[in-house]
């Protein structure tokens, strides 16, 4: 009996010294990617491209996790910034104080004394007050927007499953990438320094291929940004070649029919509208939701489920086993699952194919996914004298946001303001001045707008919902829209890989945010069950009803 305690402790105190030893070097590891992402947007000779920064990381990485005290690691630290040579004095280097402002980011880290010595925290300071200033190899803006670019990374394109060394680089370029440029890194819903000390043991033990896809998927969807999206054949394959030959949409824990992509073979398996989907290969539809969630990049809950619809019914079998209620009546089916080129899918379609039209009550609708910009003039000839316009952005629309503030408004209207990232000051954000949209219009359309949204609107289409919403008699009728505004910025990853981020923040001009929160409906309704058996657009029926009520 003693012999087995002694051993149960002696083994007890084994693997305590283990988690002790491998926190204390992942907490190493953390702190050298954020120094060497600190140097490298920082430093003039690194942020100019002097050096080889990449191949500076793959080497430094091992250096600091074999050295174990202290006062090693600074050495390595202050040896490396003294390679990088003397720095001029930059007069228009003023420190910008961040403490309070949610926006920019917290750079106390460089003056933490618990792991930095005295020395190598005057280095860094002194790196942060004469920084880089103008011209960045790494890093630039688009003229006239400001969204950064990030052209100059190495792609490593046949490193598909690279060395543990590039495996952590790809972390550090992401996140630092994100530390430094995303505008709303305040938003996410982890602290954005845990995540990198979350990540770095999964990209160090990433098996094989497909778990280092895995990973980098996991790590951009914890930037909750319905813009930051990636995919490789790995993953897909993960998720499953194959697909159903239906659109649904997830309400209540349940997968309801909401359209065909191949209409042949949903008659072929007996798919109805309507029907509504609990089990999936024996498994509840939450279940699969919940297991995969951390996979879907989403800004708010109801994009994680839009996106699950290459997850949720995908497979790699010919068929996938399910149970489904029919009016009240629960059965069992498999389902022909098909490969993606017979799956018919057109994106942004809808099952209103209609541009516009008149409704009862002298009500026009305008469809702002098929209007295009040369047909903005003649179809606003045809609902100028209605008595109420009511434009539908359950889509993404053609660039005609303009065109149509114009004939809303009396005059311009101030309806968005962005902030921009400062590359000259790495982690702090400029506002813009207000954007207008409008013109002076004797003529402005008087009647009532309404505008429709759900979950797919996003992107340029939330930003088309802003300008429209000076209208002076506007509602909004819908669910909350995806939460992701603002140009995109790509991001290369080794293995060739492609990712984005928004790259610029959109706000009202009060402030008010629309990241993650999306355009707020006035009268919010969903999709019900019963209303898509029945083939109701209920949110349309609802935005005629505010009509008739106001």
């Amino acid at each position: 009996m003693k012999k087995t305690i002694l051993l149960t402790t002696l083994l007890s105190f084994i693997i305590a010294n283990s988690v002790v030893a491998h926190a204390k070097e992942t907490n190493q590891i953390a702190t050298f990617i954020k120094i060497w992402g600190f140097l490298k947007y920082h430093h003039p000779t690194v942020a100019k491209g002097k050096i080889d920064w990449d191949k500076e990381f793959t080497n430094g990485v091992n250096e600091v996790k074999i050295s174990r005290s202290k006062e090693a690691i600074n050495l390595y630290y202050t040896t490396w910034i003294n390679g990088l040579g003397k720095l001029e004095k930059c007069k228009a280097c003023r420190i910008k104080d961040v403490s309070e402002d949610k926006f920019n980011v917290n750079m106390n880290w460089l003056k933490d004394s618990t792991s930095l010595s005295p020395e190598l925290i005057d280095k860094l300071m002194n790196i942060q007050a004469n920084r880089n200033q103008n011209r960045n190899y790494y890093v630039n803006q688009v003229e006239g927007v400001g969204n950064t670019e990030f052209k100059n990374e190495k792609a490593y394109p046949d490193s598909i499953y690279p060395s543990k060394e590039l495996r952590l680089l790809t972390l550090a370029r992401y996140w630092k990438i994100v530390e430094y440029f995303y505008p709303y890194r305040y938003k996410t819903n982890q602290n954005w320094d845990a995540v990198l000390v979350e990540m770095i043991p999964k990209f160090e033990s990433a098996a094989d291929t497909t778990d280092y896809h895995l990973t980098i998927l996991e790590l951009t969807a914890k930037v909750n940004d319905s813009h930051a999206k990636f995919s490789t054949r790995n993953t897909n394959e993960y998720f499953g070649f194959k697909w159903v030959p239906f659109s649904f949409k997830i309400i209540g824990d349940k997968a309801v029919v909401t359209g065909f992509y191949n209409d042949s073979l949903c008659r072929k398996n007996d798919i109805r509208i309507g029907d509504t989907f609990m089990k999936i290969d024996g498994l509840p539809i939450a279940t699969i939701v919940k297991k995969n969630s951390k996979y879907v990049g989403a800004s708010n809950e109801s994009v994680k489920l839009r996106d699950m619809y290459n997850i949720l019914f995908n497979g790699n079998s010919e068929t996938v086993e399910t149970e489904f209620d029919r009016n009240g009546v629960v059965g069992k089916k498999n389902i022909d699952r098909v490969a993606y080129d017979k799956l018919n899918y057109k994106w942004n379609s809808s099952n209103i194919k209609d541009t516009v039209k008149i409704l009862e009550g002298n009500v026009g609708y305008i469809n702002l996914g098929n209007l295009q910009r040369n047909q903005v003039a003649s179809t606003l000839a045809k609902v100028k004298n209605t008595n109420a316009i009511i434009f539908d952005i359950r889509n993404y629309p053609n660039q005609t946001m303009y065109l149509l503030a114009d004939f809303l408004n009396v005059d311009r209207k101030a309806f968005v303001k962005t902030s921009i990232p400062n590359i000259n000051h790495p982690g702090t954000f400029n506002f813009s001045k207000d954007l207008y949209c409008g013109q002076k219009n004797a003529n402005y359309y008087s009647g009532k707008v309404v505008l429709l949204c759900n979950e797919t609107t996003q992107s340029h289409a939330e930003f088309t919902m802003m300008a429209l919403q000076t209208a002076p008699n506007v509602r909004i009728v819908g669910s909350q829209t995806s939460g992701a505004d603002g140009n995109t910025s790509l991001i290369t990853l080794p293995g060739g890989f492609k990712t984005w981020i928004t790259g610029i923040g959109i706000y009202y001009p009060d402030g008010k945010e629309t990241q993650r929160i999306g355009i707020v409906p006035d009268v919010k309704v969903t999709p019900t069950i019963s209303g898509i058996r029945l083939a109701k657009d209920e949110v349309l029926e609802m935005a005629i009803q505010t009509i008739n009520k106001t």
